[in-house]
């Protein structure tokens, strides 16, 4: 009798949701209409709504100017940041087509920017090469404008068409006549779908510089004529991915005269490839597919790999360099090697819509035999370089094997894979990754304050005694020989270099927190430098800040403010009219209390915190290379070159 209750109890229950649900009918399914979708989900076609998002429109617009490149239709760009905060881009291409669309019965430039995956790259004779794939790009730049022109110079005729949010407001017209050919588009990105409208002039301006080195002979000018001394840059590189090597090496010393250089075409596909090695430790590969930064490497950088490892253990070899038992990995032989290694391909099949890892399965055999051809000629060709390059992956091979002992003595006395914690430590109680943070703290006395001040419950606090090494200068059994660098390893918990494993970070936030003169920023760089070279996805994922102490204390009658600049400092003096003001300067952490250091620099609800980031790795690279590296004249020129940035310098 109480199952047939209960049943009858489930039955109305059941009846009563459905009747409830009801009203979820035919009319509840929404059709999102032309570029509709893109406006409502905005993140779904150009990855986020802030900076990238915005600098992805640029993007978008200029890869079809790359395309008309790649056809060999176009050999100048032209990029221009108005003052009413739109975007200008031209090129002297072929232009999109003007004429009318047959199954559209519009022109064709209004299909283009008006229909999603239309465009010349999904089969014919378009586009036999292109890194836009999806045919989004201008339909999702003109969705997201809040207006935007495009003229098209084609066949003698001047052709015009404006846009508001995507809606054109006329059809395409006819305005003057010309002898020129191309497409000049300008937009202004709507501030409805962006957090920022601002665009960044040098993160664009590097990825510009990029393009120019990948398609040798193309000019890219740009100019920033939001500001009053603006001047146009021009990237033009003959020499192209010689160049590209030869820019990233330009402030280290080089082990061969120039750059290897290995370029292979067919009916399909082209392989470009340079590289040089130098006396550092660090090895940097660049891999580029239809002008695409694949950041995640693919079958091309392992084609790459794959062959400079053989061919140089072959050559060793086979001309008595190496003995018949030694054999050089794939770490030895990429010691110090700068590369650059773009391909060129129909149909390319990209993992992931963000295009970062090429899986072309047989890109890999084509570079392979690429660099057979080319680079094993060269050291046939060359045999003084041939050995002299042999020779260096032998010391690197030697100098791994001693680091690896110094490793395994490390993890044998539990430095590297150890459960217990450096003494200093003092450890947050909370053991969720993604709600706690470390701060590396310069020195026993501001450790001390900053123990005293933390939320003991998510704040982990690491005093450094003494200065880190410079790892920039050093091998990695001297990295791991370090009391600095293992404690930070251990309290960490990730690794290092190639046994580096995000999965075992143990904080969300790794916090830089040093005094704010030049000690403070010397230690700060040395951990910079060490992250970078050492554990380059904690900085590529985004778990690197910086802190920012106050520099003064202000007080004002009973009113106490705090200030980060000298700017700041004289803005704020003026607002306060300056009498009966008592001012301090601090010169170290340790000169605050607990409860200052907490509330201007720790208190994540009042803190200001500067991510450390990899969107100018290249220049980073140089920066790292110049200030820490082994050539002191370089070091001098970078300060005589950058004295005047320096306004206050405390001695």
């Amino acid at each position: 009798m109480q199952d047939n209750i209960n049943s009858d109890e489930r039955l109305e229950k059941k009846n009563y949701v459905t009747e409830k649900n009801l009203k979820y009918d035919e009319n509840d399914i929404q059709v999102l209409e032309g570029l509709e979708p893109v406006r409502k989900r905005p993140s779904m076609y150009i990855g986020s709504t802030d900076i990238h998002g915005l600098h992805h429109l640029v993007t978008e617009i200029i890869d079809n100017s790359i395309d008309e490149a790649l056809a060999g239709y176009c050999d100048m760009i032209i990029v221009d940041f108005n003052k009413d905060g739109s975007c200008t881009i031209k090129d002297n291409g072929r232009g999109i087509p003007t004429g009318i669309h047959s199954h559209e019965n519009k022109s064709a430039v209004e299909v283009v920017l008006t229909k999603l995956h239309a465009g010349g790259k999904f089969g014919g004779e378009g586009y036999k090469i292109s890194g836009g794939l999806h045919g989004v790009g201008l339909s999702c730049v003109n969705a997201l404008s809040k207006w935007l022109e495009v003229k098209i110079y084609q066949n003698g005729k001047v052709h015009e068409q404006l846009y508001r949010r995507g809606i054109p407001q006329f059809d395409l017209k006819v305005t003057g006549n010309t002898e020129k050919t191309g497409t000049t588009i300008t937009f202004m990105p709507d501030e409805e779908i962006f957090e920022t409208t601002e665009f960044d002039y040098l993160e664009i301006k590097t990825r510009f510089r990029e393009i120019a080195f990948l398609n040798k002979g193309l000019t890219i000018s740009i100019e920033d004529k939001r500001k009053e001394d603006s001047k146009r840059e021009v990237f033009y590189y003959e020499g192209g991915l010689v160049e590209f090597v030869e820019y990233l090496n330009r402030d280290k010393k080089t082990i061969l005269p120039e750059p290897i250089y290995v370029d292979v075409i067919n009916k399909t596909n082209e392989v470009e490839i340079a590289f040089q090695y130098n006396e550092g430790y660090n090895e940097i590969i660049n891999t580029y597919a239809n002008n695409i930064n694949t950041e995640e490497g693919g079958t091309h950088l392992i084609g790459f790999k794959n062959a400079l490892t053989k061919i140089i253990n072959d050559y060793g070899k086979n001309n008595n360099i190496l003995k018949d038992s030694e054999k050089l990995s794939g770490e030895d032989v990429r010691e110090g090697i700068t590369a650059i290694v773009s391909v060129k391909l129909q149909d390319p099949q990209f993992e992931g819509q963000t295009k970062t890892k090429l899986g072309n399965s047989n890109m890999r055999k084509i570079v392979e035999d690429a660099m057979q051809e080319k680079f094993g000629g060269f050291l046939e060709e060359n045999p003084v370089y041939a050995k002299e390059l042999v020779l260096k992956c032998v010391t690197a091979k030697r100098a791994r094997d001693a680091a690896r002992n110094v490793r395994d003595l490390t993890r044998r006395k539990g430095v590297l894979e150890s459960t217990t914690l450096p003494g200093k430590l003092a450890d947050c109680t909370n053991k969720d990754r993604h709600s706690t943070e470390i701060y590396i703290v310069e020195g026993d006395s501001a450790g001390g304050t900053a123990k005293q001040g933390r939320d003991r419950r998510f704040q982990a606090i690491l005093p450094l005694r003494g200065k880190i090494l410079n790892v920039e200068k050093a091998h990695l059994h001297k990295v791991l020989s370090n009391g600095v660098i293992k404690d930070m390893i251990t309290a960490f918990g990730c690794g290092i270099s190639s046994e580096f494993n995000l999965e075992k970070l143990r904080y969300g936030k790794i916090i830089c927190m040093t005094d704010a003169d030049v000690d403070g920023s010397h230690i700060r760089i040395l951990l910079l430098t060490f992250f970078f070279r050492f554990m380059q996805p904690l900085i590529e994922k985004g778990y690197v800040y910086i802190a920012q102490p106050p520099l003064y204390k202000i007080q004002h009658n009973k009113d106490i403010y705090y200030v980060y600049s000298d700017e700041e400092l004289n803005n704020k003096l003026d607002e306060l009219g300056r009498p009966k003001v008592t001012l301090q300067r601090y010169k170290g952490l340790g000169e605050m209390t607990a409860e200052q250091l907490w509330s201007t620099t720790m208190d994540p609800s009042n803190r200001v915190l500067l991510k450390v980031t990899m969107d100018d790795a290249i220049e980073a690279d140089e920066v790292f290379s110049r200030l820490m590296g082994e050539d002191p004249e370089l070091r001098r020129r970078f300060i005589e070159e950058n004295a005047t940035m320096v306004k206050d310098l405390d001695i």
